[in-house]
């Protein structure tokens, strides 16, 4: 999480307690969408004549502009309050969000918090990363080229530290899959072509961002017009309400109405508020009909991509003498829009749809999906993740580095002991390590290291069960929060598995507490993002904080401000088709377990953090089975009571 970045980024202090040694040393490096853009604020200024309203905000974000080291808009130097008074559009909202940058042609380039960053890194020792932006980075990274350029294959890193190992599989889950779906597609239509039909925006197009670049070839500026006709063929603005009218524009949106309508056909619930999905294969055959012209599209998109970045390396490696450093800053960031943006994403979309027409594929779950916002559709596409998406991390990230150290406190998971007669789940102990983590598709053996926690656990902490509490009424579920937070004084931390629930909780809970005089803050309600609610959480110590996944994972709130947690329900997983298809390769209630009780212990340990803390962890729900209290450490005690002993305990 970003919050980790930043407390990583402190504890090296301790090995730099310099300052400035630490500054050159030391370096955080976040997705471009985390960094204030100073063109898009130098033409939001520009365009404040025609919206007064906005000028408080640009001024404030100005002022911050000028006086910030590094423009990051997710750090601590940055007002997270300011996006919830004036509203994300003026603040957080002019970073740049589409890949559109357009590098040294920029006025502001030797200013760029981005171009900052990305040089400092080049210099460091450490840069401290999320898991992320390594695997993409990894994966395109260009190596060292036959002409003798060494530049390149040094900013490729060589040695790896992934803390919060746990979280590769799903990291690597995300970076290796693809998403064909409308709005992607649309969004790179956008990315090559601007902004169309007169509407306004920052959206620049390939023409505006290569046009000076490739101003001297002919036959490139001759791709260029042909990636700029071809991608008429994705999706245009008003795609969602062609789509829903049956009047679609083009390959791409007739492709994508004839799979909403497969998948409505497929579904049993089509009113769930919740994403809707189906399996993608057999496909049927009205989609398959219109899958091979999107294909075709898509073909004649991508080749003109690819020689637009061969044309870039070219020009790159035939002037490497003459090239100044900003010039090739931009030749390199353009070639990475092209891989990462345009030819990559396309490349895996024709062979997403070849699987629509010749059937699935070994290794891989492909899906149909509906994204809903409160019932309302969003998006539709089609999915294609690694079964094991272990293996190409393995192969992109771990097998060309020197060194990979990989450290978490729930690395290995720790399931009750099997019976004599049952053998041990292969995600037993170091078999989950080192399946989670991509090792075991090495070709050497891993080097393996365990220690002891400098906390005592059963000294320091108390687990209880509440055993007769009604936990499908909110209304119940808030009282008994209530009581306990009140009993501990605040310093609670509610956890919820569904924001539904938490929302319905709130207001009871919000009730009781203010009647006490302790105060409630509650993420997805609170106008105030997570980084604000948790600062304000982390100087009250008698406050109380509601949230989900995010806040359950990743946060660190030492000392009295935090003392309580309580959980609402067990967080079983949702059992989506990817979920069903790695229970079925990993074992269905070995998966199941495996992750529910990597949950319990990641929520568990945010409650201690120092030697001298103190805390009790609640859950509300009396189905936690005995075989998932392995999650906790060993020696603490799991009570399951009633709710008024646990109120007085």
């Amino acid at each position: 999480t970003r919050t980790l970045q930043h407390q990583i980024a402190s504890e090296l202090t301790r090995l730099y307690p310099d300052t400035a040694s630490w500054e050159r040393k030391v370096v955080i490096r976040k997705g471009r969408e985390n960094y204030l853009c100073l063109l898009n604020l130098e033409e939001a200024l520009a365009q404040l004549g025609g919206a007064p309203r906005r000028g408080t905000a640009l001024g404030l974000m100005a002022r911050w502009a000028g006086a910030t080291n590094d423009g990051d808009l997710t750090g601590p130097t940055f007002p997270a309050w300011l996006s919830d008074l004036v509203g994300r559009a003026q603040t957080i909202g002019l970073a740049d969000r589409r890949g559109e940058c357009i590098h040294s042609a920029c006025s502001h380039y030797n200013r760029c918090f981005v171009e900052k960053s990305m040089r400092r890194a080049r210099r460091a020792d450490i840069v401290i990363s999320n898991h992320a932006l390594v695997m993409i980075n990894a994966a395109y990274a260009p190596p060292g080229r036959d002409n003798g350029d060494e530049a390149n294959e040094r900013r490729r890193p060589t040695r790896y530290v992934f803390d919060e190992g746990h979280h590769l599989f799903d990291a690597a889950d995300s970076a290796f899959s693809v998403y064909l779906s409308a709005q992607e597609s649309a969004e790179l239509r956008t990315w090559i072509r601007g902004a169309e039909d007169g509407r306004g925006g920052r959206a620049r197009g390939l023409k505006r961002r290569l046009g000076e670049l490739l101003a001297d070839d002919p036959a490139a500026l001759a791709d260029l017009d042909a990636a700029l006709e071809a991608a008429r063929a994705l999706p245009g603005q008003g795609w969602q309400k062609r789509i829903s009218n049956a009047s679609p524009v083009g390959p791409a949106e007739t492709f994508f109405m004839a799979l909403r309508q497969a998948l409505y056909g497929r579904v049993e619930d089509a009113t769930s508020p919740y994403d809707l999905q189906a399996h993608f294969h057999p496909a049927p055959a009205e989609l398959v009909t219109v899958a091979e012209p999107l294909r075709a599209a898509l073909a004649e998109l991508g080749g003109p991509l690819r020689k637009l970045a061969a044309r870039l390396k070219s020009v790159l490696d035939d002037k490497a003498e003459e090239l100044e450093t900003p010039e090739r800053a931009r030749l390199e960031g353009a070639i990475r829009g092209l891989e990462l943006r345009a030819s990559g994403p396309v490349s895996g979309w024709q062979g997403l749809l070849e699987g629509a027409l010749s059937g699935p594929s070994d290794g891989f779950v492909d899906w149909m999906q509906i994204d809903r916002i409160d019932g309302s559709d969003r998006d539709v596409g089609v999915a294609r993740h690694w079964l094991d998406p272990t293996i190409p991390f393995a192969q992109t990230v771990l097998e060309p580095a020197h060194g990979v150290a990989v450290t978490s406190a729930t690395l290995r998971d720790m399931p009750a002991p099997a019976p004599d007669s049952e053998p041990p789940a292969p995600t037993a102990g170091w078999g989950s390590a080192l399946t989670m983590t991509g090792a075991l598709h090495l070709e050497h053996p891993s080097m393996r290291a365990t220690f002891d926690s400098p906390f005592d656990y059963p000294q320091q902490t108390r687990i209880l069960v509440v055993n007769d509490l009604e936990r499908e009424r909110p209304q119940a579920t808030a009282a008994a929060m209530a009581a306990l937070m009140v009993a501990a004084g605040g310093g609670g931390l509610g956890l919820f598995t569904a924001i539904r629930r938490l929302r319905a909780a709130h207001p009871e809970l919000v009730r009781r507490l203010e009647a006490e005089g302790l105060p409630l803050y509650a993420q997805h309600v609170d106008r105030m993002n997570l980084q604000t609610l948790l600062q304000i959480f982390r100087e009250e110590p008698h406050s109380c904080l509601l949230g989900t996944d995010a806040v359950r994972d990743g946060i660190d709130v030492p000392g009295e401000a935090l003392r309580l947690i309580i959980f609402d329900r067990m967080p079983w997983p949702r059992a989506d088709i990817l979920f069903k298809a790695r229970a079925e390769w990993q074992g269905r209630d070995a998966w199941v377990d495996r992750v529910t009780r990597l949950k319990l212990r990641q929520a568990f340990g945010r409650l201690i953090r120092r030697a001298s803390d103190r805390g009790v962890f609640v859950m509300l729900d009396s189905r936690l089975p005995t075989r998932l209290t392995s999650a906790f450490p060993p020696g603490v005690q799991v009570e399951r009571i009633g709710l008024a002993e646990a109120v007085r305990i």
